[in-house]
């Protein structure tokens, strides 16, 4: 496949002003000015021709329950929080996952062509999250990382769900107990299983515990649900206490404490702005928090957290970021470039380059302003959205 002319924004660099992307075998082979690169297709090779486009990479999700709650399903369609115990690390998102939820062609429609998905924040520890490719059938055929993160949570959500139980964690305090209770449980497992390993013993693996091996390792990070700045400051905490990767997920206090944070060096994914203040410590959120935490130097995506918000909103939300003062640059960033870093999909995803997975978005102008349209959605080298073919 060639994609040629448009406006091609590879977020790494400056754009191509009618450039040429060659496909082959699901990957990007080359990009350039059109007259740089050699133009010469294959017998029934698909070219694919944007005069005053926007070629871009796919958009990404970075934090979301698609297919997890689904649309119009009520409790039979919402597999989000096993909410009768705090701590379930050993729950994997892609068990629950119906890719025939509506929300992916929505996704799909909207130039989303990857997705975090996993658990809610009912749970202290609610379990992993996957990277997801948002167009298929089977689960397993769309994974770009599994497990990818594991949630934890803090804040109003445990306590709501478990104080209205009669049992722990009621609050704040117990929350972070728990975490500690269960990562020191975790450390300790992995000691006495290198142990075993060094001196050639037998060990019996523990499947709730054997999850938390590749937080421990640094290979995925906490996915941290917090809202309010004392709940962000405990999280941070706790994760260098034990010398842990995490995110910052909502973080809708960032902005009154930007400093701080880019001191720690965690990053965030903000969101969802683009809903009410329907809890105590969501009041503060605002749009203007992506742009105040970029200046600041954190790395920080935007997300719906659908269906909180709907997913398809996502570029309308890194609009409304950039009128409340994110660069335009940095909104185009912060659902393609940072997501992929964020999520440590950046060595497939996120940006325009040679060899990465040829997922693209094709606008007619800016996504991020409301009436532009997706002309195509490219995911692994073949269209799976041409608004030429919509019903």
């Amino acid at each position: 496949m060639y994609i040629l002319g448009g406006v091609m924004k590879t977020m790494t660099g400056e754009d191509i002003q009618d450039g040429c992307i060659h496909i082959a075998d699901g990957k990007i082979t080359q990009i350039g000015r059109r007259d740089e690169v050699t133009v010469h297709p294959a017998p029934h090779e698909q070219v694919i021709e944007i005069r005053d486009g926007v070629i871009m990479p796919g958009i990404l999700e970075a934090h979301c329950h698609l297919g997890i709650t689904e649309e119009k399903k009520g409790m039979e369609g919402d597999d989000c929080n096993e909410t009768v115990d705090p701590v379930t690390p050993y729950l994997r998102a892609i068990d629950a996952i119906n890719t025939m939820d509506a929300a992916f062609d929505d996704a799909v429609r909207a130039g989303i062509t990857g997705a975090m998905v996993g658990p809610g924040s009912s749970n202290v520890v609610g379990g992993q999250f996957a990277f997801l490719k948002t167009k298929g059938r089977r689960v397993d055929d769309l994974v770009v990382k599994a497990p990818a993160a594991m949630k934890v949570a803090f804040g109003e959500n445990p306590k709501v769900n478990y104080s209205g139980q009669g049992k722990s964690p009621s609050t704040r305090m117990a929350i972070a107990g728990l975490l500690r209770q269960e990562l020191d449980r975790a450390v300790q497992y992995a000691r006495k299983k290198e142990a075993a390993r060094a001196e050639g013993e037998t060990f019996e693996e523990d499947f709730t515990l054997e999850c938390w091996l590749p937080v421990l390792r640094g290979e995925i990070p906490l996915k941290a649900h917090v809202h309010r700045a004392d709940d962000i400051f405990t999280a941070v905490r706790i994760a260098k206490e034990y010398h842990l990767k995490m995110t910052l997920d909502h973080c809708s206090e960032g902005h009154l404490i930007a400093e701080e944070l880019a001191q720690e060096g965690f990053p965030a994914i903000v969101g969802p702005d683009l809903a009410s203040r329907n809890k105590i410590e969501v009041q503060n959120m605002a749009f203007k928090t992506v742009g105040i935490l970029n200046r600041a130097g954190v790395t920080t995506a935007i997300t719906t957290d659908h269906p909180v918000s709907l997913i398809q909103s996502l570029p309308l939300c890194a609009g409304l970021a950039v009128k409340a003062g994110l660069p335009l640059e940095e909104g185009y960033r912060a659902i393609t470039l940072y997501p992929a870093r964020i999520c440590q999909v950046e060595d497939r995803l996120g940006s325009l380059e040679v060899g990465k997975d040829a997922d693209i978005a094709i606008f007619t102008g800016n996504p991020m302003e409301v009436f532009t349209e997706t002309l195509y959605t490219i995911i692994d080298g073949k269209v799976v959205y041409d608004r030429a073919e919509k019903p």
